[in-house]
């Protein structure tokens, strides 16, 4: 079982910076639906996700349906949105079969309307005062959800202490 974090058309560098450094400090694959809003290759985005863009697990796909032709039967594909009746925490993330992918929308738009009226039951959210905001930031969105999955899965293949001698010997 894997992680995976998907972004569809994400226009904001900086936001994907920092979710690639998110997926490359927690083993997770990053995907990339375009058309994307940047150049990947943008200095903008490997400054955000500083020296550690070399070692982000990416893979990039020209469209919504082609990404969803990658998807296994026993993978779980998790629809993150405002839009949503299911609270994020109520999957069970540590069920061992099949992969999860972790689907957010564009940051000005979102997910297209069309395809989570096609999928409700796939649909979560982290639960927000709506009145103020239009929506969480796309980074932060992405770590609160990847790391609950992460601590349903105990924080398997993550170093859970550190110490400074640990730093003294790199």
């Amino acid at each position: 079982m894997a992680n995976h974090i998907v972004l569809f058309e994400p226009v904001m560098p900086a936001n994907t910076g920092n979710i690639a450094r998110t997926t490359a400090g927690t083993n997770a694959t990053l995907h990339l639906i375009e058309p994307l809003g940047f150049d990947i290759s943008d200095k903008a985005v490997k400054r955000a996700g500083l020296d550690y863009w070399e070692h982000v697990d990416l893979v990039v796909h020209p469209s919504l349906p082609s990404f969803l032709e990658t998807l296994q039967e026993s993978d779980r594909l998790y629809l993150v949105s405002k839009f949503a009746n299911q609270d994020y925490t109520a999957p069970d993330y540590a069920d061992q079969t099949g992969d999860q992918y972790f689907l957010f929308g564009k940051e000005t738009t979102g997910l297209p309307e069309v395809f989570m009226r096609q999928n409700p039951e796939k649909a979560i959210r982290i639960p927000q005062n709506d009145t103020h905001i239009r929506s969480l930031n796309l980074s932060n969105t992405v770590a609160i959800v990847l790391f609950e999955a992460l601590r349903q899965q105990q924080f398997a293949g993550l170093e859970t202490t550190h110490t400074y001698e640990q730093d003294k010997l790199k």
